[in-house]
């Protein structure tokens, strides 16, 4: 155990004796995700480093505090990245934090979530245990869900001390086209496209206009084009806009009051749900910036088998979609198992957790 991870395991022991809260964070990017965070802080940048890298296996294991930046330009060097596209809302995020929010960008609706990608983790308890789930390699999968599991706990649970991460190659080649279309005719062809052999990549829909980024080999690139249509944009412009979706420095997030991330099935017609509207994920992931009361959001989310998550502006009710009681009780006995003292981030994610 190294010098910042021991330093890091004595804080917690302490603060788990004296029922002391403690604030998981590295650099704070994702400080508005969530309740309002409360107790002491406990910075994780100490803790930073690529432990295990070989890019022939397509595997990489690093210690929480380890930058976005660091595994990128990493990873790069060997012609790699990180397929589901971490966001990093302006800042330079820790691998901890990555894991913990689980968050992806634009490539999630071709590759997969986070938490498709964590093959391993090792947790801090609020007992100071080093606790060791999955593995470095993708054959091993024992103690898998549970890694999985720690994707989007946001650090209720303990303090994720290092992960192993599949990467992928980069793309031979892309290409961005944009179409001009109403949001229902987007929709219809989000799901019609869905149903063809294309390499789409990455699908949005903002202010009458489709984009769509196609990833792959040049020929089927060519072929995609031709069935698709639309125009090329230039590759400065293309990586512009999927950087603007996937960090949300795009005009349309920015001086929102109120604003709604839904997650409903891509088949989803288009909602009853005032205000402007983008889409993203070939249209499984709606935002919607609206000052419709947050029950009727949800109402509609729920009716159409999604979650909405109030983005900004969340009221009493709280940021998230509310669990159902046989979820929440599962939430409710992991904490208990993991953090019985409830030191961990508490009510960050679940009131009362």
């Amino acid at each position: 155990m190294d010098t910042a991870l021991h330093s890091m395991r004595e804080r917690i022991v302490a603060a788990h004796h004296a029922r002391t809260s403690l604030r998981i964070h590295g650099n704070r990017t994702k400080d508005f995700y969530g309740a309002t965070i409360k107790g002491d802080p406990l910075d994780t940048r100490g803790h930073a480093g690529i432990v295990d890298y070989e890019p022939s296996e397509l595997v990489l294991t690093a210690r929480c505090g380890t930058s976005l930046e660091e595994i990128a330009l990493t990873l790069a060097k060997h012609g790699q990245f990180l397929a589901f596209e971490p966001p990093a809302f302006s800042g330079n995020p820790t691998l901890g934090g990555i894991v913990a929010a689980g968050l992806s960008g634009p490539r999630r609706a071709q590759v997969g979530a986070v938490r498709d990608f964590v093959l391993g983790t090792r947790l801090l308890t609020a007992e100071g245990e080093l606790l060791r789930f999955g593995g470095q390699v993708m054959k091993n999968v024992a103690g898998f869900d549970v890694s999985r599991l720690l994707c989007g706990s946001l650090g209720i649970l303990g303090l994720i001390s290092e992960v192993s991460i599949k990467v992928l190659p980069l793309p031979k080649q892309e290409v961005t086209l944009r179409l001009p279309m109403s949001a229902t005719e987007a929709l219809a062809a989000f799901n019609r496209w869905r149903g063809q052999p294309l390499p789409i990549s990455a699908g949005s829909w903002f202010d009458g206009a489709t984009t769509v980024r196609l990833s792959g080999a040049p020929a089927a690139l060519a072929a995609a084009q031709v069935r698709i249509g639309g125009d090329p944009l230039a590759d400065d412009d293309a990586a512009t806009w999927w950087n603007s979706l996937r960090n949300q420095t795009h005009p349309f997030f920015g001086n929102r009051t109120s604003l709604w991330r839904l997650s409903v099935p891509a088949t989803t017609p288009l909602m009853a749900i005032p205000g402007p509207l983008a889409a993203e994920w070939n249209g499984a992931l709606r935002w919607h910036a609206t000052e419709l009361p947050a029950e009727e959001v949800r109402r509609l989310a729920s009716a159409a088998g999604g979650t909405a998550t109030q983005w900004r502006g969340a009221g009493e009710d709280g940021m998230f979609h509310p669990l159902s009681p046989t979820v929440l009780e599962i939430h409710r006995k992991l904490k208990e198992r993991f953090d019985p003292r409830g030191i961990f981030n508490p009510g960050r994610l679940v009131t009362g957790l």
